[in-house]
This record gives C-alpha cells, sequence and structure tokens, in this order.
C-alpha cells in the first residue's frame, strides 16, 4: 500500500513539474508600420532567460511556471511587459515608438521618435540590411531612401559614396552610436574603414535635414545615425558563411553569454570577406571584429565597453575613363587603368589599406526618477593610406599589350635595374599616401524633466585628433634607391622602402562643444528648441618645408566659432495623421584645407569665413492599419561655401583669399509608404524631386594682399545652373512577399534622373558656360529570396539576392569635360548584374 501511494506522489508531482514549466510562443509587430520586429527582445522577467525574435517577429522560449511575465522590448520602441497564465501561444505582441524607451541610448545617439521628431526621417532595421545588403556597398542599402543617391564609386571594395539632398559626404553627418566619425580636418567619411560594420548594426535611420542630433555636428543634407548591437540578451550566436560573383567569399561568427545572473553579459563577433572584385584589378582581403562586454552595476549605474574595426586592403580604381575607353576596352565597363603584372603576379598601382578603430565606454546613470545622465568616453586611432605612382609616371603607360591590358611593371623594373647599374635610382616607382590619426573625445548629456511635459537636455563635447600625414616608398620596383629632394631636413636623400618622401605634416584639430535642448511633450503636441556653440581649433607643423630650427614649421593654433539654433514641432491631429515643421540656421566653420591651402604654413587663411545655412522642412504623415506614408518639402541655402581663389604677390610669394557670395539652394518634395495590402504582401515606394542650383554669379570680385594691394580679379558664372554629382529626381518601388512561413521574396527597383556631371564651380568663369553634361536616366532591378528551415536543432536561413538583374548597362559617376558632353566627360559605369548567397545558423 505505501509503495502503491509513492508512486501515486512521485506522479502528482511529475505532473505538477511537467505543467509548471513549458514553452511560450509568439509574435512581435511593429505597432508603427505593422510589421515584424525581428530582433526583438523577450525575457522572462525576474530570469535571466531570454532570447531573440526571429526574422519574421517570431519567438518560442522556455517559462519556468505556467504563470509569469515576458519583458519585449526593442530599441526606440516601448518596452511591454505580457503577462501569461498557461504555457502556449500568447498571440501577437504590438510595440509601439517612443523616444523614451532608449532612455540612455535616445540621449547619446539622438534616435528620432516616428509621429514626435519632427524631422524627415527613414529607418532601415538589423534584417533589411541582411536581406538586402548583399555585395553592396554599406552605403548602397539606402538607396530606396528620399533624398539618397549612393554608387559604388570606382567600384573597389568599401569605395562606395553617399549624397544626400545633394550634399556629399563632407556635409552630412555620419554618428556611430552618437559618436561623430567624419574625418575632423575634411569632414569625410570613407566607408572602406567601415567595411565591417553591416555585420554588427541593429539599425540604421537617415535623418534628412536638420536632424535630430543635440552633439554639436552641424550637418547640411542630414545625418547617418548607425546603432551597433550590444550585448545580445539571449546566450548563443549564430555561423554566417556566403559565396558570390568574382570569388567573393564571406564567414564569420557572432558569440554571446547573455545576460548572466551577476548583470554580466558579452558579445563577440568576428568575420573576413575576400573576393577578387567585379572592377578589373581590385582584389579585396577584409576582417572586422565586434566586442561588447557590459555590467549593469545596480538599478542606477550600466557600463558598456565596445570596440570594433574592418581592417582591409583592397585594389581601386580612382582614375574614371571615357565612354569611348569603356566601349573599346577588352574587359568593357570592369577596365580599370590602375594595375598590372609584376613577376607574374597582380600589382595594384592604387589601392588602400587601413585599419580604423573605435573604442568607446559608456556609463548609464539613473540619478533619480527625474534625471540621467549619460556619458561616452572614446578613442579611435587610423593607420594606413592609399598607394600610387611616382618619379616619371609616363612609364605606367606602358602595357602589356593595347591600351586597355594591364600595366606592364616588369618593363620598369627592367628600366631601374639599368638605371642601378649605371649609379641611379629608380626612374618610377610605387609610393603610398598615409593618414594615420589619434582621436579621442568625451560626450557627456544630462536630462532633467523639469514638468510631466518639459525636459532639458544639456552637454558637452569635446574632441582632439591629431593626424600624420606623408608619403613613403612602397616599392622601388628592381632600383636600389629613390632619389627625394622635397625634405629641407634631409636634402638629396636616398630613399628605401618605407622612408618618407615628398612630404610630411601633421594637423591637430580640437574641438569644443556645448548644446542645450528643451523638449516639450504633452497629448498630441510635441516641440523641441536646440541650441549649440562650437570652437573648433586648427594647427599646423611641417616637417618637410622647413628646418627643425625654423620656428615657422609649426604654426599658431587658429580658432573658428560656430553655432547653431533649431527648432521644430509635430502635432498628431489623430490615430491616422500628423504634421511637423522645423527651422534652423547654423554657420559652419571652414575646413582644414579652407585655412591652409598651399600646403605649407606661410599661405594661410586665418579668416576663413563660415558657412551659412538656413534650413526649413514642413512634412505630413499617416498612419493606419495598412499604410504608413511621408510627405516632406524642404528649403535649405546654403551661403559662402567654401571657395578660395590663389595668386602671386607683388614680392613673388602665393597668397590666397575667400571668394564670398558662393550660394546654392537646395529644395524639393520628397514622398515615401509602406502598404501592408495583405498579411503576405508589403509594398514600399518614394519618389524624391530635388532642384538643386547654383544662386547667383559672383563678378568682379577683387582680392587684394595683405598690404590692400590689388592682385587678382575673380569672375565665377554659375548662376541658375545646376549642382553636380547626385541625381536630382529619384524613385522606388519594392515589393516583399511571404511565399511561405519563413520564406520571403524580395523585388526592388530603382530609379534616377537628372543627374549632372560634377564640376567646381570656381572654374566657371565663363558667362556663356553652359550646364553640366547630363548623365542618361536609369533604372535598376534587385530581387532577394530569403528562406528559413531547421537545421537539426538549430535555426538556420539562406538568403539569395542578386543585384541588377537585368544587367543594365548605366554610368553612376562623372565628371564634367572641356565641352561639357558626353565625348569629353570622364566616368565610372555601375556595375553589371551580382549575385550573392549566405547562410545564417544560429544555435
Amino acid at each position: 500500500m505505501k509503495k502503491k501511494y509513492f508512486v501515486f506522489v512521485a506522479m502528482l508531482l511529475c505532473t505538477a513539474f511537467a505543467f509548471s514549466q513549458g514553452t511560450i510562443t509568439g509574435k512581435i509587430l511593429d505597432g508603427d508600420l505593422g510589421g515584424p520586429l525581428p530582433g526583438a527582445s523577450v525575457v522572462v522577467k525576474g530570469t535571466t532567460n531570454g532570447m531573440a525574435a526571429d526574422f519574421d517577429g517570431n519567438f518560442s522560449i522556455e517559462a519556468p511556471s505556467n504563470s509569469g511575465v515576458l519583458v519585449v522590448s526593442y530599441i526606440g520602441y516601448i518596452t511591454k511587459e505580457v503577462s501569461f497564465n498557461a504555457v502556449g501561444n500568447v498571440g501577437n505582441i504590438t510595440l509601439m515608438p517612443d523616444a523614451e524607451a532608449l532612455e540612455e541610448v535616445v540621449i547619446v545617439a539622438s534616435v528620432a521618435v516616428d509621429r514626435k521628431t519632427p524631422v524627415a526621417v527613414s529607418t532601415i532595421k538589423a534584417a533589411d540590411i541582411e536581406l538586402k545588403l548583399g555585395t553592396q556597398e554599406f552605403p548602397e542599402v539606402l538607396k530606396s531612401t528620399p533624398g539618397v543617391y549612393a554608387t559604388k564609386s570606382g567600384g573597389g571594395f568599401g569605395d562606395g559614396r553617399i549624397n544626400l539632398r545633394g550634399f556629399d559626404s563632407e556635409n552630412v553627418a555620419v554618428m556611430i552610436n552618437g559618436v561623430p566619425v567624419n574625418d575632423m580636418e575634411n569632414g569625410r567619411v570613407y566607408w572602406s574603414n567601415w567595411a565591417g560594420l553591416s555585420d554588427v548594426t541593429s539599425s540604421m535611420q537617415v535623418q534628412r535635414g536638420l536632424g535630430a542630433s543635440k552633439v554639436a555636428v552641424p550637418s547640411i543634407g542630414g545625418t547617418i545615425n548607425i546603432l551597433s548591437k550590444t550585448t545580445d540578451v539571449e546566450k548563443g550566436g549564430n555561423i554566417i558563411g556566403g559565396v558570390g560573383n568574382d570569388g567573393y567569399q564571406k564567414y564569420g561568427a557572432t558569440l554571446s553569454t547573455g545576460l548572466m545572473d551577476n548583470g554580466f553579459a558579452a558579445t563577440v563577433s568576428a568575420s573576413k570577406t575576400t573576393g577578387e572584385g567585379y572592377v578589373d584589378g581590385t582584389q579585396f582581403n577584409g576582417f572586422n571584429y565586434f566586442v561588447n562586454i557590459s555590467k549593469q552595476i545596480n538599478d542606477n549605474h550600466k557600463l558598456s565597453l565596445t570596440s570594433f574595426g574592418a581592417p582591409q586592403t583592397h585594389g581601386q580604381r580612382q582614375n574614371r575613363s571615357s565612354i569611348d575607353t569603356y566601349r573599346n576596352a577588352e574587359s568593357g565597363i570592369r577596365f580599370n587603368p590602375d594595375w598590372g603584372y609584376k613577376n607574374g603576379q597582380v600589382t595594384h598601382i592604387e589601392d588602400n589599406f587601413y585599419h580604423k578603430s573605435q573604442t568607446s565606454l559608456n556609463h548609464y546613470w539613473n540619478i533619480n526618477d527625474k534625471s540621467i545622465l549619460s556619458s561616452a568616453l572614446y578613442a579611435s586611432w587610423g593607420k594606413g593610406g592609399g598607394g600610387g605612382t611616382a618619379g616619371n609616371t609616363d612609364l605606367f603607360n606602358t602595357r602589356l599589350g593595347g591600351f586597355d591590358q594591364p600595366v606592364d611593371l616588369d618593363n620598369i623594373v627592367e628600366i631601374n635595374r639599368e638605371n642601378g647599374r649605371q649609379g641611379f635610382g629608380s626612374e618610377a616607382y610605387l609610393r603610398a599616401s598615409i593618414n594615420n590619426h589619434e582621436w579621442f573625445g568625451f560626450l557627456s548629456t544630462y536630462k532633467n524633466s523639469l514638468t510631466e511635459n518639459l525636459d532639458l537636455l544639456v552637454g558637452i563635447d569635446l574632441r582632439d585628433y591629431t593626424g600624420d600625414h606623408y608619403s613613403e616608398v612602397t616599392d622601388l620596383l628592381g632600383g636600389s634607391y629613390a632619389l627625394d629632394n622635397d625634405n629641407e631636413n634631409n636634402p638629396n636623400a636616398r630613399l628605401q622602402v618605407g622612408d618618407k618622401r615628398q612630404y610630411h605634416n601633421v594637423g591637430n584639430v580640437g574641438w569644443q562643444g556645448f548644446f542645450a535642448q528643451a523638449e516639450y511633450s504633452q497629448d498630441k503636441l510635441s516641440a523641441f528648441l536646440s541650441t549649440a556653440i562650437s570652437n573648433t581649433s586648427y594647427q599646423r607643423i611641417d616637417y618637410f618645408n622647413y628646418l627643425d630650427s625654423d620656428p615657422d614649421q609649426k604654426t599658431d593654433r587658429y580658432n573658428f566659432l560656430g553655432y547653431s539654433v533649431k527648432g521644430g514641432a509635430n502635432y498628431n491631429i489623430d490615430d491616422n495623421h500628423n504634421v511637423f515643421a522645423n527651422i534652423g540656421y547654423f554657420e559652419k566653420a571652414a575646413n582644414f584645407g579652407g585655412v591652409f591651402v598651399g600646403f605649407d604654413n606661410e599661405n594661410q587663411n586665418p579668416d576663413a569665413e563660415n558657412q551659412k545655412i538656413f534650413s526649413a522642412e514642413i512634412g505630413y504623415g499617416y498612419r493606419s492599419e495598412k499604410l504608413a506614408a511621408n510627405l516632406n518639402i524642404y528649403r535649405t541655402t546654403w551661403n559662402d561655401r567654401t571657395e578660395t581663389a590663389t595668386f602671386n604677390n607683388p614680392d613673388g610669394t602665393l597668397g590666397t583669399a575667400n571668394i564670398l557670395g558662393v550660394n546654392a539652394l537646395h529644395q524639393g518634395i520628397e514622398l515615401d509608404f509602406t502598404y501592408r495590402a495583405t498579411d503576405e504582401l508589403t509594398i514600399t515606394g518614394m519618389a524624391s524631386f530635388g532642384d538643386w542650383r547654383w544662386q547667383n554669379n559672383v563678378t568682379d570680385v577683387e582680392i587684394f594682399d595683405e598690404d590692400q594691394n590689388l592682385v587678382n580679379t575673380v569672375d565665377i558664372y554659375i548662376k541658375d545652373l545646376r549642382v553636380g554629382d547626385a541625381a536630382q529626381t529619384t524613385m522606388a518601388l519594392g515589393l516583399n512577399y511571404e511565399v511561405m512561413p519563413k520564406t520571403n521574396l524580395i523585388v526592388d527597383y530603382n530609379y534616377y534622373d537628372n543627374l549632372y556631371a560634377n564640376y567646381d564651380p570656381s572654374d566657371r568663369g565663363d558667362a556663356s558656360t553652359p550646364e553640366a553634361w547630363k548623365v542618361p536616366d536609369y533604372g535598376l532591378f534587385d530581387a532577394g529570396l530569403r528562406h528559413g528551415f531547421k537545421l537539426g536543432e538549430f535555426d538556420t536561413t539562406v538568403t539569395l539576392r542578386m543585384n541588377n538583374v537585368f544587367d543594365t548597362r548605366y554610368i553612376a559617376d562623372a565628371q564634367d569635360g572641356g565641352d561639357h558632353d558626353a565625348l569629353t566627360a570622364s566616368v565610372f559605369y555601375g556595375f553589371g548584374r551580382t549575385f550573392s548567397i549566405s547562410t545564417k545558423i544560429r544555435f
């Protein structure tokens, strides 16, 4: 009897245990657009048991009991707690966007929130990047965004470029986790430095126009805000692998500890990418690493350390060619004049090799219920440069056959060896322009809720940058030395590989910024008023043009004050309609090259004029269960664009002066929408119509030297000429169809028109000069297929991607020629059909 009783109790306990734990499933949806939120975090409250939703927003998590609470969160959305009283499916969980959901992230990273932040914004989630990138350059993921024109430029790995509302990267702020990455000297962004960023991006937001950035980063075209992954809440990781056209290979892995009981979490990711390159002579080899370690100290303090980088080397196509050259070349649009063979091995005449790391330590402090302090101490080190030719460059025109064949470098080797036998150095050789830097910064933002509806944010933005620039010998091509007479401290130097040549200078840039922003939100109305002031200082040290004993070797520091004032408001008319407007004015300091324009320390321009930008925009948004649409109208004036002239002083020295009044007007209309036609079909689209022109001629500008002697008169005839270098009309249409569960077919079409060849306005000295050459319009189809399945116990996805499906031939970049037509223009063709297939296995 006792034995039966014991068995009965054991069975009862087992049954109770079986019912006390089980699997909870569900689906997480975007309350804004209605689609899934892949990567959303699900945690069983009170435990460290967590996971991330899959590509379709689905999750399946083990619960320790048959009742409890799920905590569901996603960057930029309100965290939701969902109770469950039994194991099984809890159905759809909808998250709504909200700035407050970001807590410390929104303070530092300045993320815009739908129907609240009054700016034109588009957000690309990690799953979309994974689905659409393929073998494209990272900026090209944004090509279906209004106002964006992104191309591969010369076609080398990481050499892509992006224009936003007609402004190039110098005038578009790019931030990673709220930290600015634009070059401190010239404002440019080199995407090859971030070639692996797509692997670790959780979301990428394009804020057009003024943007929501609180830090003192003035951008004319807009802001690209990239948020990297944080430590994954789920223990585990993934393995990725992929292949593509022209020998493309990529493989890597991610591993996460998950959130541990002691509040510690770590995520490590690494990948490697190699390939031959679509363009001739553009072989590449890249590596990407990412580490994030966080510690939740207590309810009020959290530390997070993030470090990532992407060391890479790749061949380049630096020089455009005429259309006829491509037509007559054996390899057609793949033709590249900048590579050759030496000893039977491919040798890159133009190449790029660089490693830029970024490391930041973030501290988040919830001081009390009303105030938060978020600080980031960061450092970035860059090392590398780009290759080229030196000496008698005409020798590099000797080819292994016709004009379209690789350079015969063995011919140069023989010439240099003969010179060596006669006691002479290399007649022609290879060199590299090195641009190393050290960059340290500190960002801190304090937020205080003054009232229930009013928040005040204040902060500081400090940066210190040192750029070390020189040219060095990389290959003597068979010679014994290279003669260099450019170093005053070492004249008639006989250089070996690794020795500096031609120039060596250092640029020191300092930045001190302060910003303040008031944010008001009540019911249907949200508004902000922001101001920022910054001081930029420049100093130049020249080790080649001046003796070490010469005090002119180091210049004074020159300070330039910039400031901005901007504000905006959004009003939600009802649950479906909202309107917004913003307006702002800022003055942007000239860049380093606008102050030191003569490549020495004598031709300085310490009175370089600030660029003056005024921007205004109005917008309308519509949200419903199936349709989300936006309409924006913008107008941006850019006055006193940095333009300098050089002239000869009466004593024969070179002088420089500002040319004021070079103004441009960028205005346009943008429309974008997402329509969920059915549960299986989503349609996206956009149309962007820009009208970007130079506003006025600048004639009879009298240039005086420092003694007030008239030395030159400048005329620039640019009034009403179109701004070049980016398509002013762009359109896109996309379809995402769920063929069956976990299988999606994607088709995208992009159209470009009103693309004018690039040119320098200061070259337009003739009143009869016509428009720059207008590049033919073109349209491209891209397609993708994603399929998810179980590989044993592991969730697995396979993604196939094909870009330019119909192999359309088109010109993506052009430089205007002497006759402003197709015959004299020099161009880069875009890529033909490319493809890739990739796999991700999650464990």
